[in-house]
């Protein structure tokens, strides 16, 4: 899984994979914080890799992103095109035949993930990049923004695996949770700069 798919970012400095929710979610806060992060990259000239979506907080995240200058790369499955919405218009734009296929590509293009709020969608995404991680297969950064303990009860989880012994206690170092922006900001910039 080192080797970039051959759709890969080109003249970038990095780019970073955001998981996210295709709805927006009852809290606003989520809404701002999806726009901050779009914004975030693009100023610190990371990529976006997305899920090309033109809703929710996945589109939010892009929209903000490419108002502040930054360069994207969608990808989404064929059957997602109309439920998504799915954006055209960016500078990369990848059309696969499964959800399967979609995570590949989006994790090969990216040297660090970040997962917003999101449902089980985003779950499902964050889940094999850990096992991913777990086994092997990569060591790129996993970042989970925990705004207002989101991600607490996943957390929770994580701790109930391993204390049941169904993982190592290095599960729990594989993805960092970070409070907001700011501090989402400076983890990726420890990580790729």
């Amino acid at each position: 899984m080192g080797s970039k798919y051959p759709c890969g970012r080109t003249g970038l400095t990095a780019s970073v994979c955001v998981y996210c929710g295709s709805r927006d979610g009852r809290d606003p806060v989520h809404a701002a914080a999806a726009e901050s992060t779009g914004r975030m990259l693009a100023l610190n000239g990371w990529g976006l890799v997305y899920g090309a979506g033109d809703v929710g907080l996945m589109g939010r995240v892009a929209r903000a992103h490419q108002e502040a200058g930054g360069r994207a790369l969608g990808v989404i499955p064929e059957h997602l095109m109309r439920r998504e919405i799915g954006r055209r218009d960016l500078d990369r734009f990848v059309v696969t035949e499964t959800m399967h296929e979609r995570k590949k590509v989006m994790f090969m293009n990216a040297d660090a993930v970040v997962c917003l709020p999101g449902g089980a969608g985003s779950l499902d995404e964050f889940f094999e990049v850990l096992t991913w991680r777990q086994i092997g297969l990569h060591e790129k950064p996993i970042l989970l923004l925990d705004l207002d303990g989101y991600w607490q009860p996943l957390r929770a989880l994580l701790d109930h695996v391993v204390a049941q012994g169904f993982a190592e206690p290095s599960l729990l170092g594989f993805a960092r949770l970070v409070p907001d922006v700011p501090a989402l900001e400076r983890e990726l910039r420890a990580a790729l700069d």
